[in-house]
C-alpha cells in the first residue's frame, strides 16, 4: 500500500519578479515562477541556469592544500615515483579512483589501485592499505572519498615513509589528519565557493588544477565528466551551482561518447537521452554491487577499460553480482519487516534491527527499503569481524549525523552525512545503543518528519499543459537533489474510465485525466495501484504530478507522472 504523503506548497514566486523575468525572457509566467522559486531572478542567472559553461566552474586553486596537493603529485611524475590511487568501495569512491587513475596514467606508467575490501577492512582509508603502498615501494598515496578523519592512519602512512593526498567532502573531525593536503571544502578554514562536490568531484578538482598548470585547456578533461556525473548521481548531493555545470557535461559525454565501461552498463536502456535517473537507477546500482558483493576494484576495471568486448564481458559479470544483490537484498528486507512486526516495535520512533549473518554489502539499501515502510531513522546492523557494523538513513528534516554524535559514548567509530551514515560499535552495547538512539530521536525528532513530504512547486490548471511548456520543462534539467524535477498539483480531475491498475500484483496506475474538458492527458502513477478506488466511477481528485514527454513508437505524447492522490476534500 502507497504511503500516505504530506503535500507542502512551496513559497508562491514574488509576482512581481516573476513577470518581470517572463518578459525578459519571453516565457510563460508559470516557467518564470518556477524560475524564481529556484533563484533564478534575472536573465543572467537564467542563462546560467540555461546554459552552463565550463568557464562557470570555480578555480580549482581556491580550494585550501591545492597547490600544495598540486605540487607533490607533479614531484611524483617528473620524478617516476609510483602512486597509489586510493578509494571508497562505493560509487563516489570507485569512479574518483576510475578517474584519478585515468588521467595521471596518461603520464605516468607507475600508478597503481587501491579499494578496501568492505568485509575485511571496512571504509576509509585502511592500514592494509597503508601496507600495500608500503610492500609496493609506493611513496604518495593519493585518498578519494575518504580520509578526512584518518588521524591514525595518516600518522601510520607517514611513520612508513609515505605522503598522503586527502581528496575528501565528508566533515572533518576537530582535527585533520597529519597530510601533504587535505582537500575538502567542509574544511572550516577552506574558502572554496562550492562546498557540495562530491568525492569524485574534489578528486576532479585535482585533475583540473594539475591540467591548468600545464596550461592546457580544460575542454582536455571533458571525457572524464561522465565518471563525475555518476557520482554526483548516486551521492545524492545538490545538482546546484557547480555540480550543475559537472552534470551537464557529464551527460553530455554519456549520450553522446560514452567510456565503454559505462555504454556497457547502459545497454538495453533505450532512450531519447540518458538522464540523471538513469545514471541513478542504472549505472550507480551496479557499480555499487561490485563493492558490496564482491569487490570495488572490479567496478574500476569496468570504469577504466578502453576496449568495448572487454568492458561488456566485465559488465556482463557485475549484471550478475547485482541480480545477486537485489534476491540478498528483497530476502533481509522481509526479514527485517518481520522481526519489526513480530517485536512489537513498529511504534517506535526509530529502526534499529539485527542479525548477524545478513549481508554487509546490502544493509545501506536494506535500510532504506525499510524506510519506506516505516518512515523513520533507520539503521541496519550486521556482525563484522568481532564487532557490529551498521548503515543508517533517515528522513526528510532529522539530522542523523547529529545523532549519532549524541550517541558516541556507545558506538566506536561512524561517518557520513545528515541522512546516511555507516557506524561500527561492541556486540556487548548493541542494546543500550538501540536504547539511546531511540531516546535521541524520540527527543528530537518532529512530528511532521515522521511523514513522507511532497514538496509541491505550484498549482497548475490542465489548460496550462502544452508542448512548448514541456520543452521548456526539460530545459530545468538536469533534476536531482537542489533541482528536483517541478512538482506541480491539480484539482478537481476526473478519469475518462481508462483506469486500471498494471504491473506485478497490481502495483502501478495507469489511467487518463480530465480537467473542466481539458485533455485527457495520460498518465502513469507508480506505486499507486491501491489508490484505483478513490478515482473510479467518475469520482474527482487531486493529484501531485510532473510533467513529461512520452515516446512510444515514435510519436511523442504530453504524460502526467503522478506522484500522489487524493480526495477532493467536502464542499462546505
Amino acid at each position: 500500500m502507497a504511503m500516505s504523503m504530506r503535500w507542502v506548497f512551496k513559497p508562491e514566486p514574488d509576482a512581481g519578479a516573476a513577470g518581470s523575468l517572463a518578459g525578459e525572457l519571453g516565457i510563460d509566467p508559470l516557467l518564470a515562477g518556477l524560475l524564481v522559486q529556484r533563484g533564478v531572478a534575472t536573465f543572467d542567472e537564467a542563462r546560467f541556469f540555461f546554459r552552463p559553461e565550463l568557464a562557470h566552474l570555480h578555480d580549482p586553486m581556491e580550494m585550501r592544500d591545492m597547490d600544495r596537493a598540486v605540487t607533490r603529485v607533479e614531484e611524483a611524475l617528473q620524478s617516476g615515483e609510483r602512486i597509489l590511487v586510493y578509494g571508497d568501495y562505493d560509487v563516489d569512491g570507485t569512479t574518483a579512483v576510475s578517474l584519478m587513475a585515468a588521467y595521471l596514467r596518461e603520464t605516468s606508467d607507475a600508478v597503481a589501485t587501491y579499494i578496501p575490501d568492505r568485509y575485511l577492512e571496512g571504509y576509509g582509508l585502511s592500514f592494509q592499505g597503508i601496507d600495500f603502498a608500503d610492500d609496493n615501494g609506493i611513496g604518495l598515496i593519493i585518498a578519494l572519498d575518504c580520509g578526512v578523519k584518518a588521524i591514525e592512519q595518516a600518522r601510520y602512512a607517514r611513520e612508513k615513509g609515505i605522503d598522503l593526498i586527502i581528496c575528501d567532502h565528508h566533515r572533518p573531525g576537530e582535527q585533520l589528519p597529519e597530510a601533504v593536503a587535505v582537500l575538502d571544502p567542509k574544511r572550516a578554514d577552506c574558502r572554496y565557493p562550492y562546498k557540495e562536490l562530491c568525492g569524485c568531484g574534489v578528486g576532479f578538482k585535482l585533475i583540473q588544477a594539475l591540467h591548468g598548470r600545464k596550461n592546457l585547456p580544460l575542454e582536455d578533461l571533458l571525457p572524464y565528466l561522465d565518471l563525475v556525473a555518476t557520482a554526483i548521481g548516486a551521492d545524492i548531493v545538490p545538482i546546484t551551482g557547480e555540480n550543475r555545470v559537472l552534470v551537464h557535461y557529464g551527460l553530455d559525454v554519456i549520450n553522446h561518447r560514452p567510456r565503454p565501461g559505462i555504454q556497457a552498463l547502459l545497454r538495453g536502456v533505450e532512450r531519447e537521452s540518458y538522464q540523471v535517473s538513469d545514471l541513478v537507477f542504472r549505472v550507480a546500482p551496479r557499480i555499487n554491487a561490485a563493492g558490496r558483493m564482491q569487490h570495488g576494484e572490479d567496478a574500476v576495471r569496468l570504469l577504466t577499460e578502453k576496449d568495448p568486448e572487454v568492458a561488456r564481458a566485465l559488465a556482463d559479470e557485475i549484471e550478475s553480482l547485482n541480480s545477486w544483490r537485489r534476491e540478498t537484498e528483497q530476502s533481509i528486507t522481509e526479514e527485517a519487516l518481520s522481526m519489526i512486526r513480530e517485536g512489537g516495535e513498529e511504534s517506535r520512533m526509530s529502526t534499529v534491527v539485527y542479525k548477524e549473518d545478513w549481508h554487509k554489502g546490502v544493509i545501506g539499501i536494506v535500510a532504506s527499503r525499510l524506510i519506506e515502510t516505516y518512515y523513520r531513522p533507520t539503521l541496519v546492523f550486521t556482525r563484522s569481524g568481532d564487532k557490529l557494523a551498521a548503515s543508517a538513513r533517515s528522513v526528510r528534516g532529522f539530522d542523523l549525523y547529529e545523532a549519532l554524535e549524541a550517541c558516541a559514548d556507545s558506538i566506536d567509530q561512524f561517518g557520513g552525512h545528515t541522512y546516511a551514515a555507516g557506524l561500527t560499535l561492541e556486540a556487548s552495547r548493541f542494546g543500550e545503543f538501540k536504547e539511546q538512539f531511540e531516546k535521541v530521536v524520540a527527543g528530537r525528532i518532529r512530528e511532521e518528519s515522521l511523514t513522507p513530504e511532497i514538496q509541491v512547486d505550484l498549482p497548475i490548471h490542465l489548460s496550462q499543459v502544452h508542448p512548448k511548456l514541456v520543452r521548456i520543462l526539460n530545459q530545468f534539467g538536469p533534476f536531482g537533489p537542489g533541482n528536483p524535477s517541478p512538482l506541480f498539483a491539480a484539482g478537481p480531475l476526473t478519469d475518462t474510465g481508462f483506469a486500471r491498475t498494471v504491473g506485478e500484483a497490481g502495483a502501478h496506475l495507469k489511467l487518463a485525466v480530465t480537467q473542466d474538458g481539458t485533455g485527457p492527458f495520460g498518465a502513469i502513477g507508480f506505486g499507486l495501484g491501491d489508490r484505483l478506488p478513490l478515482i473510479s466511477g467518475g469520482r474527482p481528485f487531486q493529484a501531485v504530478f510532473s510533467i513529461e514527454e512520452n515516446h512510444w513508437q515514435g510519436r511523442m505524447s504530453i504524460q502526467l507522472k503522478i506522484r500522489d492522490i487524493r480526495e477532493m476534500p467536502a464542499e462546505g
